[in-house]
């Protein structure tokens, strides 16, 4: 993961960035450490609108946070409103392509206009402030209008990815207690059509709490209606006003419910609030993006995703940004489709996943080569840590080596950005997320919480509150407590290791237990899929320990192959030895493994976990409902099985 490498920001980009140079950037981090309720509070006046003025920037009972108690705000005011008044009304808030082609642009006047109609008929139909929805939708506009009209009204929502089964969907209704289900017939992937309203009706057959269904019309189809139940978008447009006034929230009204899979099965709910999360998102906008009123910027994420919550609607929307919406995959209906609509809309900020960069390197150059990427100024990445190769193909085949990238390292649980480099004034090292934001207090340290000093590997911490945190898990505090405080009480725990370099930048290294220990060697997990992937055959890697009687562990390694014709036993041996030479004859694989896909998350984030299951027990347990394609690990038992 170390790169000699070092990209300073460009003198053009740096001249007209908003933190411009390095100075610049530690004088705002001095600032927040110094003096972080004061750093706070005055972001909190400047950027956010306030019903009410808040009297207390922080009220910290570790481990629970209250964030600008006494305040009265709105998340949908913030995001719509007040930019009616400041002269944004008639700009682009989301440029719409569905993945059939179909096009809308839709301004902040009409976006709000849609978002009051919808709240109010939420409203006409008797829901208020304290109930609970579930959004269960594809990636449109009438998402983001869903979540905004819940926010409007206080309404807790828990957005549900589209690709989720019944049963995934079913759990987390009843752990919410959701009285409303927003979903609609179906959505397009791959031109073919999902069907939505099917699953919902499968998820509520035993269901008691939920008591509307309001469903978007969408692809068209039969769909089945539950009379008294269900009701479609269009029908209730009778209800709707154009006057239902935003409600306002104590400024730790919890905003919504995001659901993440835990290792016991049950998924943990995470609850994130009103002001200090609206907060974080819109500085990160402003501080990570560099983010121009002019500026076309584009997060491929999911909304059923944190990041589609922080950097599709809420940051975005705040800050007052135009976004790009997809409904599609990235290959439909070729692999160019990400690149042409990047040309189409004049795209200036980009941000993806490193999962989504290897698959894309994978299908060659030519690709992105055929449109015009001119219009890019920055790009960005977010998921996981991305290898230097794949930072520096996007640098160089995406960027045309004059973009900077924005490697981003966050969770669900911290709300937004945490590490990442502020584009015009932090040097970039591909792999690296860099330098901490302001008022994010990172360190490295060991099971005792001292700090292990410069290249060490440890656990990555953060050691003082920030806005952005999660407040709990939703009805569970004690599992919160416990899954975050208890190992070194009052530090937040991220389950993250890291090493932070001479010149304090940070290397995250994957997860905890993505930590192998080999001879006396502690590896990380991540250190050799860099190495592997550097290698010019291969597009991705996940490697697992596996128990040896000699070692402790020994290295096994998940290859995924460019397209080409490979001997994989040869290929195989070459791994091995190229591993040992990049990184020590320690570290040499026991076993390369060669499949097509991966087990990944509908994220994108590689599943190591069930490949560590697999490679010791040749079983899969614990929560699976994250799972994009579980024929992929029918596919890795049956592989385990012949090799046995």
């Amino acid at each position: 993961m170390s790169n000699e490498h070092v990209f300073a920001p460009p003198a053009a980009f740096a001249a007209q960035a908003h933190v411009n140079g390095i100075d610049a950037y530690r004088k705002l981090y001095d600032q927040a450490a110094t003096a972080p309720d004061q750093f706070w509070g005055d972001l909190a006046r400047k950027e956010l609108s306030w019903f009410q003025p808040f009297d207390t920037v922080l009220d910290w009972q570790p481990p629970f946070a209250k964030w600008f108690s006494g305040g009265k705000i709105n998340a949908s005011y913030n995001c719509l409103d007040r930019h009616l008044n400041e002269g944004r009304a008639d700009k682009v808030a989301i440029a719409f392509e569905g993945e059939p082609g179909d096009e809308r642009q839709i301004t902040y006047r009409e976006l709000h206009r849609l978002v009051v109609r919808f709240a109010s008929i939420l409203k006409a139909r008797g829901h208020q402030a304290g109930d609970r929805a579930i959004i269960y939708m594809p990636m449109i506009p009438e998402a983001v209008v869903a979540m905004l009209a819940c926010a409007r009204l206080g309404i807790t929502h828990s957005v549900v990815f589209g690709g989720f089964s019944a049963e995934a969907l079913k759990a987390r209704v009843e752990d919410l207690g959701a009285q409303l289900v927003l979903t609609a017939d179906g959505g397009w992937r791959r031109g073919k059509k999902i069907a939505l309203k099917a699953t919902v009706n499968e998820a509520l057959e035993d269901c008691t709490t939920v008591r509307d269904v309001i469903v978007y019309h969408r692809t068209g189809g039969e769909v089945n209606m539950i009379e008294g139940r269900d009701h479609w978008w269009h029908e209730l447009e009778h209800l709707a006003s154009d006057d239902c006034p935003a409600v306002p929230l104590d400024s730790e009204h919890p905003l919504f419910v995001l659901y993440t899979s835990g290792t016991t099965g049950k998924p943990k709910g995470i609850l994130h609030t009103t002001a200090g999360y609206l907060l974080h998102t819109t500085m990160t906008m402003k501080w990570v993006f560099d983010l121009k009123q002019s500026d076309v910027y584009w997060c491929t994420a999911d909304i059923g995703w944190v990041t589609g919550h922080s950097y599709i609607v809420y940051g975005p929307l705040s800050a007052g940004a135009t976004s790009v919406l997809y409904e599609g995959a990235p290959d439909f209906p070729q692999y160019d489709r990400w690149w042409s609509l990047i040309a189409k809309y004049k795209v200036n900020t980009f941000y993806t996943s490193p999962t989504a960069i290897r698959a894309l390197i994978k299908q060659g150059d030519h690709w992105p080569k055929a449109h015009d990427l001119s219009s890019l100024r920055l790009l960005g990445s977010v998921g996981e840590p991305i290898n230097p190769a794949a930072w520096n193909w996007y640098h160089h085949v995406i960027g045309a080596d004059r973009c900077p990238i924005v490697d981003t390292w966050w969770q669900t649980e911290t709300g937004g950005i945490l590490i990442a480099p502020m584009p015009g004034a932090v040097p970039l090292k591909p792999g690296s997320g860099t330098l901490p934001m302001p008022g994010i207090i990172a360190e490295v340290v060991d099971v005792h919480g001292k700090p292990v000093g410069e290249n060490r590997e440890g656990f990555l911490v953060i050691k003082r509150p920030w806005p952005g945190m999660l407040r709990t898990l939703w009805g569970d505090p004690e599992r919160y407590q416990e899954a975050y405080w208890s190992r070194l009480p009052g530090i937040y725990f991220t389950g993250d290791a890291a090493r932070r370099d001479q010149d304090g930048y940070f290397w995250v290294l994957g997860r905890v237990d993505d930590v192998m220990n080999v001879s006396g060697h502690r590896l990380s997990t991540m250190e050799v899929e860099s190495a592997l992937v550097h290698h010019p055959a291969v597009a991705e890697a996940a490697v697992v320990g596996k128990p040896h009687e000699i070692t402790g562990q020994a290295v096994v390694c998940f290859v995924s192959l460019k397209a080409g014709h490979w001997n994989h036993e040869e290929l195989g041996k070459e791994l091995r030895a190229w591993v040992a030479k990049e990184i020590g004859s320690f570290a040499r694989p026991e076993e390369i493994r060669f499949t097509e896909s991966l087990p990944k998350t509908r994220s994108g984030k590689i599943m190591r976990r069930l490949l560590r299951e697999l490679v010791t027990s040749n079983t899969v347990s614990g929560d699976v409902t994250t799972l994009e394609d579980l024929g992929v690990l029918t596919r890795l038992a049956a592989q385990n099985d012949d090799e046995a």
